[in-house]
């Protein structure tokens, strides 16, 4: 057992809380309410430029345009819409099951289930299903303020559940519709050599979608969890305008470049998504409970990895950031000095020309310089790119005292917050005796930190080992868990753990926090 290791990374894999610092208790805020209205509107402004433009395609006669910009709302739409509807026919099937021991419903709680059916079956159809779960996120959260004490926790985790569901849907959506969107307007705009309002608004559309929900992403993903700290809201700013800039200056690249080389466009577009893939196949990911899903999703990652980086594997991954971005610096330069030399001089000038180079690198520039910003002042763990973030990352601890017993491996669910060890055992003050995450502890523990294992209080256990990233990465485990986690929550005076399959090899266990 020698020291253990503290293995932390710029996005997923430091902000870790002290193991004897109390997390503050939850609460909805307004700003809260207004993150969620602002990012309804996002998804309003999004949808409805696309249905205005194309309809002006088709007013028109511009049939090509119409049907390509249709294609592009319809299909992903369609997609997102059978997504959501099928996680409430689980959720509401589960309930309703539970609820009903499965016998067959008659009288007013009958005729409501059927109404509830229909009515959802109606809102996905009409493709609101977005809309659906954004105001009930609106909805939980108000509740978790007007409810009593003992319930508000309650509701506000049902907030968290729903915020995360939305925030997958809509990231997916994003880059299944904004992002071919955004590139196929700006194509059209080169080759018509003008920019139409409707135009500019569905490419701005998109565009701020795009860099919103990305952002969004990573700051539910943050407040879902116990064992992080918090992304603040200008942290959360600082990222829409980081994504916003780079993905911006991405997007142009791509449509000065298919403007003139369409089939090779094509042929770089398929080989930049191969070379990606098989980059994050070879990191060895473990997202997905098999191999073939694994590499599906490996898949769809790189197709947000046209676009810009999204980070998928845990560890140090400035390194890896770098490396991507170097090769979208080398591949947006050949693309617009390749537009460059071969354009039509004909429907464009020489000085437009320039004008669009510089645009290129320009918010290239900028959306590296608020990446910048967002790490060295605005990180919820501190700042990563300085000299202080160095002697984070190897850090010492006590060293073990040999024959301790090895203590399973127990932690509430990172949605859920953590009792304290004084609720648990009696001692004031005392923490949870799961150490940090991502800490590769030795196979003895110190004396300090051992404790017999721990029995009182409701305990849900999984046969599934830990996944060594902590992300969303096995969805549809989070809801079979929900409705058990959220009913032992609002019943039991103290909050639920999550026990996993404990490895077979004793010699080291590797401490993560769960996927709930």
């Amino acid at each position: 057992g020698g020291p253990a290791v503290l293995l932390e990374s710029p996005e997923g894999g430091g902000g870790r809380r002290e193991a004897g610092a109390e997390p503050p208790a939850r609460r909805y805020r307004l700003r809260d309410g207004c993150w969620v209205f602002c990012a309804l509107l996002v998804c309003f402004a999004d949808g409805a430029s696309d249905l205005w433009l194309a309809a002006h395609y088709y007013v028109r006669g511009q049939r090509w345009w119409f049907g390509l910009t249709l294609l592009f709302v319809l299909l992903p739409s369609l997609v997102v819409q059978m997504l959501s509807l099928r996680w409430f026919v689980y959720d509401f099937a589960a309930s309703t099951k539970d609820s009903g021991g499965g016998t067959k419903d008659s009288g007013p709680r009958g005729c409501c289930r059927l109404c509830v059916w229909l009515l959802q079956g109606l809102i996905h159809l009409l493709q609101l299903g977005q809309v659906w779960r954004y105001l009930r996120t609106l909805y939980l959260g108000l509740q978790s303020r007007w409810q009593a004490e003992h319930r508000r926790r309650h509701f506000y985790w049902r907030m968290m559940f729903e915020s995360a569901d939305i925030s997958m849907l809509r990231l997916l959506e994003a880059f299944l519709k904004s992002a071919p969107q955004l590139v196929l307007q700006l194509s059209i705009m080169v080759q018509q050599n003008s920019i139409e309002p409707l135009q500019g608004l569905s490419a701005s559309a998109s565009l701020v979608s795009l860099a919103w929900m990305i952002a969004s992403y990573q700051k539910v993903l943050r407040d879902s969890r116990e064992d992080k700290m918090p992304m603040s809201y200008k942290g959360a700013v600082v990222q829409i305008l980081w994504h916003l800039f780079t993905i911006a200056a991405r997007a142009i690249a791509f449509a000065l470049f298919a403007s003139v080389f369409q089939l090779y466009f094509g042929i770089f577009i398929v080989t930049h998504w191969c070379i990606m893939t098989f980059w994050i196949i070879q990191g060895e990911t473990d997202f997905c409970m098999s191999k073939w899903e694994e590499i599906i999703y490996n898949m769809v990652v790189g197709i947000i990895y046209i676009f810009c980086w999204f980070n998928v594997k845990e560890g140090r991954s400035r390194y890896r950031m770098c490396i991507y971005y170097i090769i979208t610096l080398s591949e947006n330069a050949a693309l617009t000095i390749l537009w460059f030399l071969y354009y039509d001089r004909k429907t464009t000038s020489d000085f437009n020309a320039l004008i669009l180079v510089c645009v290129v690198s320009s918010s290239f520039a900028l959306g590296i310089f608020f990446m910048f910003i967002y790490y060295c002042l605005l990180h919820p763990n501190g700042p990563i790119f300085s000299h202080r973030s160095v002697g984070c990352i190897f850090r010492q601890e006590p060293p073990a005292v040999p024959g301790s017993p090895v203590e399973a491996v127990t932690s509430p669910p990172r949605s859920l917050p953590r009792t304290t060890g004084g609720e648990r055992d009696g001692a004031p003050g005392e923490r949870d005796s799961c150490v940090p995450v991502f800490q590769v502890r030795p196979c003895a523990p110190s004396a300090l930190a051992a404790r017999a294992p721990r029995t009182e209080g409701p305990v849900i256990r999984i046969d599934l080992p830990r996944k060594k990233y902590p992300a969303w990465d096995a969805h549809f485990i989070d809801r079979r868990l929900r409705k058990t986690i959220l009913a032992l929550e609002y019943a039991s005076p103290t909050t639920p753990r999550l026990q996993y399959r404990t490895p077979g090899a004793p010699q080291e266990v590797l401490e993560y926090e769960t996927t709930v």
